[in-house]
């Protein structure tokens, strides 16, 4: 499946799949100029502003008179707010699977301090499993995707050691709150070796930046 991903992490998100498909709007629309033309479909997951830019929605709508935007019922006023008007915007619900003709898209209910869905696309007899800010992906399966892109957004030994250096100095300690909404490489990889088959290829979204910014590789299971 092809897949650009033009920002991941806490100053943006957007990734767009096979020219077609945008998951998350979280960045400007200068940054989305090489691919807005050829969108079908917006898909939003939750209303952090990492993850929805109004401005760049709000150009997406003039600009894309004809452009759907699919997100859960808690990202409706934002995108009103934006100026799309509510006979473009299709509200999901977890699990249903909505078929657009060329691909189909099924949300997937995930835990976080907002709600939040992850999605599943299916296209040219493909499938993506696509997942961030999530606390973890208990009671979900996604078994033999071609594709997995989902946060590893820190270590279990990254994590305590930030935790000691900001407690050595007194710092307000973020970190606390990091291990309930956001999934960590262990999480990651588990869910991916309890699910992905010997084709298949993963992505690791969210790092910090000393890790890189992502990751991608077949699984060798």
């Amino acid at each position: 499946m092809k897949y650009e991903i033009i920002a991941t992490g806490s100053k943006g998100n957007a990734i767009v799949v096979n020219e077609s498909i945008l998951i998350d709007c979280g960045v400007s629309f200068k940054r989305l100029k090489e691919v807005f033309k050829s969108l079908a479909i917006v898909c939003l997951t939750h209303s952090h502003k990492d993850h929805i830019n109004h401005t760049t929605i709000r150009k997406l709508a003039i600009e894309r008179p004809r452009l759907r935007f699919a997100c859960g019922e808690w990202m409706v006023s934002d995108l009103v707010n934006c100026g799309v008007e509510k006979k473009r915007i299709d509200i999901l619900r977890a699990d249903e699977v909505y078929d657009y003709g060329s691909f189909k898209i099924s949300p997937v209910k995930l835990t976080h301090n907002v709600e939040n869905f992850g999605y599943r696309i299916f296209m040219n007899n493909e499938k993506l499993f696509y997942a961030t800010d999530t606390g973890n992906l208990d009671g979900i399966t996604a078994k033999n995707y071609d594709l997995y892109m989902i946060e590893s957004n820190y270590t279990k030994e990254e994590l305590a050691e930030r935790i000691r250096i900001k407690t050595e100095n007194c710092e307000f300690i973020y970190e606390y709150g990091v291990e309930e909404n956001h999934l960590d490489k262990e999480q990651t990889d588990a869910f991916i070796l309890e699910n992905g088959g010997d084709n298949s290829e993963y992505v690791y979204l969210h790092q910090h930046q000393e890790r890189g910014n992502y990751a991608s590789t077949k699984t060798n299971i």
